[in-house]
């Protein structure tokens, strides 16, 4: 699983000309991508780093501060680029299988006490963020190895 995470001031999501979710005081967008052997322990671990990693002002954590989070889902975070100018999306899980860990990932975070909003699953998305610092992190789970 891969999270980008940023900084926001403020954000939103809109789909087919309606606003589907959004953060109006500073929080975190993330961008949530999933793969093949992504399991649930994976997305609820990732949502306690996302909750818990000091990002915000003066080293603190959305969860000192109870920032808002706007969660949107991402498959293009597993592009590969390797090979010719087309990207492959073959790392990227299909949809019955990313679906319902975006959502364990959300209700995770939800469980920990964030705020959260999100965009809609699979549908094209407008996201309008003002980046804050700027400040953007990639969490990748492949790189936690067997001891994180």
């Amino acid at each position: 699983m891969r999270v980008l995470l940023q900084r926001a001031a403020h954000a939103k999501v809109t789909v087919a000309g309606e606003v589907t979710g959004e953060i109006t005081r500073p929080g975190l967008v993330v961008f949530v991508g999933i793969t093949h052997d992504d399991e649930t322990e994976i997305a609820e671990k990732m949502a306690r780093k996302t909750w818990e990693l000091r990002i915000m002002d003066c080293e603190k954590s959305a969860s000192d501060l109870a920032a808002p989070i706007l969660a949107i889902s991402q498959f293009t975070l597993h592009a590969s680029t390797r090979k010719g100018r087309r990207p492959s999306w073959n790392a990227a899980a299909p949809g019955p299988v990313s679906e319902p860990l975006f959502d364990a990932y959300v209700a995770a975070l939800r469980k920990l006490g964030a705020e959260v909003a999100t965009g809609v699953f699979g549908e094209h998305m407008i996201v309008e963020l003002a980046n804050d610092g700027p400040m953007t992190i990639l969490m990748d789970s492949a790189e936690w190895g067997a001891a994180s």
